[in-house]
């Protein structure tokens, strides 16, 4: 018996996909959504050509990925989705180091060598600081630092907008370093 999916809600759709794995469902959304991500994702990149290579690469994406996510309702997300994506792709190709880069870099290495850590003694002050954060703050630091993701995979898994997943961990990276200062006199 064959099952229109045309027919069928986005989350019936997703939840076939969840069940069956099958590659139709996620054409069945590419068919309803090609519009609407195609422009978020020319009104991000301003190009044409760069707009289409990103949604072939979202879609490429949702078709190893999208069983794995858990998703309420599917347009906001995929919206979210798209606009994180092509965000990321922004801020890759408009990076420019900032005059207190090394200071910051500093600051960045630091942290990770705690993440990093064997010794007991530091694993021990890292988790004490790291109760202080806020539950957002938390998440999304060990996501970045632990798990090594990006704010684009940071804000799909969480949850979050990407600014805020950059405003979390910006403020995550502060509230630690001075939580560390403070508890290694």
């Amino acid at each position: 018996m064959s099952i229109n999916l045309s027919r069928l809600s986005d989350e019936d759709v997703l939840r076939m996909l969840k069940e069956s794995g099958k590659t139709n469902c996620v054409r069945e959304l590419y068919i309803r959504y090609l519009g609407l991500i195609y422009g978020v994702c020319l009104n991000y990149l301003k190009d044409a050509d760069d707009a289409e290579n990103a949604v072939k690469q979202i879609f490429n994406h949702l078709l190893l990925k999208l069983k794995d996510y858990e998703i309420t309702i599917f347009r906001p997300w995929i919206y979210n989705f798209t606009k994180n994506y092509c965000l990321q792709i922004q801020g890759v190709e408009n990076y420019s180091a900032t005059p207190d880069y090394e200071e910051r870099n500093a600051e960045f290495n630091k942290i990770t060598d705690l993440f990093e850590s064997n010794d007991a003694e530091q694993t021990a002050l890292l988790a004490n600081c790291l109760k202080e954060l806020s539950p957002q703050q938390r998440v999304s630091i060990n996501y970045f630092f632990k798990d090594k993701l990006s704010f684009a995979e940071i804000a799909d898994k969480a949850g979050y907008t990407l600014k805020h997943v950059k405003s979390y961990i910006q403020s995550a990276k502060q509230n630690l370093i001075i939580c560390l200062e403070k508890n290694s006199k």
